[in-house]
């Protein structure tokens, strides 16, 4: 199976990797939240725009950040033997048309808001070095 995987994707950081498995907001959301593309996770609602499986859409069932492909429900074709194989659908051939927001950290990304805490901290932060330096003097 190693050579399915592009051996320059096994060196490559998380972060950039992540950006491989983005798709393009649709114009709705796109207006919405001010953005054009985004990460898919599990549990986005996709619309496939290239392909075979073109038009359709549905959840998003599984990520693969190695191939940067996504399993999405219902896009199943049959195999020789008999039974049902999930179709791997690279990320760039998908539209994003709605957006699983029960991660905080990535609903506050999309509105531009940070966490209380994180404010708080940074108001807390500037105030103790401004002690620091009284006392030094």
């Amino acid at each position: 199976m190693m050579a399915d995987i592009n051996p320059k994707l096994i060196h490559v950081p998380k972060h950039q990797r992540d950006r491989m498995v983005g798709a393009r907001l649709s114009d709705e959301l796109r207006e919405q939240y001010k953005k054009r593309t985004l990460r898919v996770v599990k549990g986005d609602s996709v619309m496939v725009v290239r392909g075979e499986y073109k038009g359709r859409g549905g959840k998003v069932d599984h990520v693969n950040i190695e191939h940067g492909t996504l399993h999405i429900e219902g896009m199943q074709r049959e195999k020789i033997k008999g039974g049902q194989v999930k179709v791997p659908i690279h990320a760039s051939n998908v539209m994003i048309t709605g957006l699983k927001l029960e991660d905080k950290y990535r609903s506050n990304k999309l509105h531009g808001t940070e966490p209380a805490e994180k404010k708080e901290e940074k108001k807390a932060a500037p105030a103790k070095k401004e002690e620091k330096k009284e006392v030094k003097e």
